[in-house]
């Protein structure tokens, strides 16, 4: 359990999660593709953005929330779909779904999440949205999207930027597979961290494997152990386009996210295939390298889109102050990945609810800095770009 003097930030609980965990996980949740530069950027992006503080503003009374799609929420952070949550902690996605609720923010799910659709559901009182790939088999697609339908989903964000695998060199390297199965030279680093390898142990043995929820390799006619990058390339359908949001319109009535939105030439056709909301992200640098970080694109996103759709941001958010200066940019919400990964690795839900703390009591001592009491209070006015 992580004592709460030594831990002061999301960097803090990146430290604990890399003692806690073994190296191809870590890996796993930290890596990216090829060289790494897109994720680089995302997080230098942020340091281009200066902040500029207003004074003698009063900021006595201050207030963090929002709405996003209509739902009153504690503040603008969103919990990202991340797969294969238990990979950082047995109870993965329910225990991210318990601090979402606890914490008042929504939480998004993944396709490929550890624990099905169904019992996140049951374990979370919260605000949930459902990830969505389209699949080559359009049946199996339905039929999750029905399944999240029945299960109270209240939106659905069709992620668009994998249209076939990356190539993640560290989980290449590690020889990373669905389920892992580790190597003869990993076998000391999982002995180094035994407290993991156990807890991980004692779930397959009550009966919940490591793997993917909501189907078996089985109803997708899989082997039952293949690589990431396999997964992807035989279930994912590269041929989709916008067309395919007019289908998913068809047989969803709910609030419609695209995520992977990086320009503003999608970010308008995404509105006209009838989008309520874009998310701009580049996968946290996970799909095409060499592509700008998220920030950077979101004010001409922002310019393009007018207020016809709100606007979600993710990439190398670290800090409450990133949150703040996407806000002022123009986004409404920011979502967070890796950061709850680590608050989940290090102390489960408790761990996963002390990120979102962080980040909340940091976005607010920026505002009141800044004299922006308000999330309303932000604009572009608030920040200055800095070219470099």
């Amino acid at each position: 359990m992580a004592k709460s003097g030594r831990i002061h930030n999301v960097e803090d609980y990146r430290g604990l999660a890399h003692k806690r965990l073994p190296r191809a996980v870590m890996d796993f949740i930290e890596g990216g593709a090829e060289d790494e530069i897109t994720i680089s950027r995302n997080k230098k992006g942020f340091e281009n953005i200066h902040i500029i503080p207003r004074i003698l503003t009063d900021v006595s009374v201050r207030d963090i929330s929002t709405t996003i799609l209509g739902t009153p929420v504690s503040s603008p952070i969103v919990l990202c779909p991340v797969g294969l949550a238990t990979l950082a902690h047995p109870l993965g996605e329910v225990a991210a779904g318990i601090a979402a609720a606890n914490k008042g923010i929504i939480s998004t799910y993944s396709s490929s999440s550890s624990w099905n659709l169904e019992d996140i559901a049951a374990a979370s009182s919260g605000v949930k949205w459902f990830q969505l790939y389209i699949w080559k088999d359009r049946k199996l697609t339905a039929e999750i999207i029905e399944r999240a339908r029945k299960s109270g989903y209240q939106a659905l964000v069709l992620t668009v930027d994998v249209p076939i695998s990356a190539r993640r060199e560290r989980d290449l390297r590690n020889g990373f597979t669905i389920p892992p199965r580790p190597r003869v030279n990993q076998i000391g680093d999982l002995l180094q961290h035994f407290g993991w390898f156990y807890a991980q142990l004692k779930s397959e043995i009550t009966g919940h494997k490591m793997s993917m929820g909501n189907f078996t390799p089985e109803n997708v006619g899989m082997r039952t152990r293949l690589k990431m990058l396999e997964v992807v390339n035989e279930l994912f359908d590269p041929s989709i386009t916008w067309s395919d949001v007019a289908w998913l319109k068809s047989i969803w009535d709910g609030p419609i996210v695209i995520k992977g939105v990086m320009t503003p030439e999608d970010a308008k056709l995404a509105i006209k295939a009838g989008a309520d909301a874009i998310w701009i992200s580049n996968h946290g640098g996970r799909q095409l390298d060499g592509v700008s970080g998220t920030i950077e694109v979101l004010p001409e996103i922002a310019n393009a889109v007018k207020g016809k759709a709100e606007i979600y941001l993710d990439g190398g958010v670290r800090r409450g102050s990133d949150i703040v200066k996407a806000i002022a940019l123009g986004a409404n919400a920011c979502m967070i990945g890796r950061p709850y990964m680590y608050g989940l690795a290090a102390n489960g839900a408790a761990g996963v609810e002390s990120i979102i703390s962080i980040l909340e009591i940091e976005m607010d001592a920026t505002m009141a800095l800044m004299g922006r009491p308000t999330i309303a209070s932000l604009d572009s006015s608030s920040v200055r770009i800095n070219m470099k």
